[in-house]
């Protein structure tokens, strides 16, 4: 595997439109959970006439698209501080309601990142650093354990060009064998019993490149 493996020769995937690609595939009526970071800008990329009903930790049923700069309603957030709207019907609930609906079973996908996920389906996604905007596990270990199904929204590789798409995780585990598909500015992957499975790539990128920048054995 070579970490260094020039990326001149295709485009990688921005962060808007790897939300948007992940986007595409929740399914109509769906309820999706979206975690700190990137997962948060896929409700950005959901028609308003299609219904997904998008929920937050802290307690919104309902959360539309990042508003404009002039409807902002500051007592409005998500779970990473962040403005976001109210879809038609939508509600605000208790904290303890909003854990209700997850441990309970009712959301039909939660949407995370992540630091690394292996082909087992394992997930590490949390830190213990001061400067982090959310510190340790929070409710991702809820969310992955309580949601029906697990997607994982992150780059392919971190910044210096380590796989993060590996055999097994090297970093303390947020949930095992959750984990369905993940997302990355290179690759949709599913995550089956042969392992990893590549649905599509980066335009230009071949799969021998994706699999120069991916610790863990891709399939067709």
């Amino acid at each position: 595997m070579s970490a260094t493996a020039s990326t001149t020769e295709f485009r990688a995937l921005t962060r808007p439109q790897m939300a948007a690609r992940l986007a595409r595939d929740i399914p109509e009526g769906w309820y999706v959970n979206l975690g700190i970071g990137i997962p948060t800008q896929v409700a950005d990329h959901v028609p308003l006439d299609r219904e997904v009903i998008f929920h937050s930790e802290n307690g919104v049923l309902g959360m539309g698209p990042a508003p404009a700069e002039d409807k902002i309603e500051p007592w409005l957030i998500n779970a990473g501080k962040q403005y976001v709207t109210l879809r038609k019907g939508g509600s605000y609930v208790h904290h303890a309601d909003s854990f209700a609906m997850i441990r309970g079973g009712h959301l039909d996908l939660c949407v995370l990142g992540g630091f690394q996920v292996a082909e087992n389906g394992d997930l590490a996604n949390w830190a213990t650093s001061e400067n982090d905007m959310a510190p340790a596990v929070g409710g991702a270990m809820d969310l992955a354990a309580g949601a029906k199904r697990l997607w994982v929204l992150m780059d392919h590789t971190t910044k210096d060009g380590t796989p993060k798409i590996v055999h097994r995780c090297s970093y303390p585990l947020t949930a095992v064998g959750t984990t369905r598909r993940v997302y990355t500015n290179l690759a949709t992957l599913d995550i089956t019993e042969r392992g990893f499975v590549v649905l599509d790539m980066a335009p230009g990128l071949t799969f021998e490149n994706l699999q120069a920048r991916t610790d863990a054995p891709l399939h067709r």
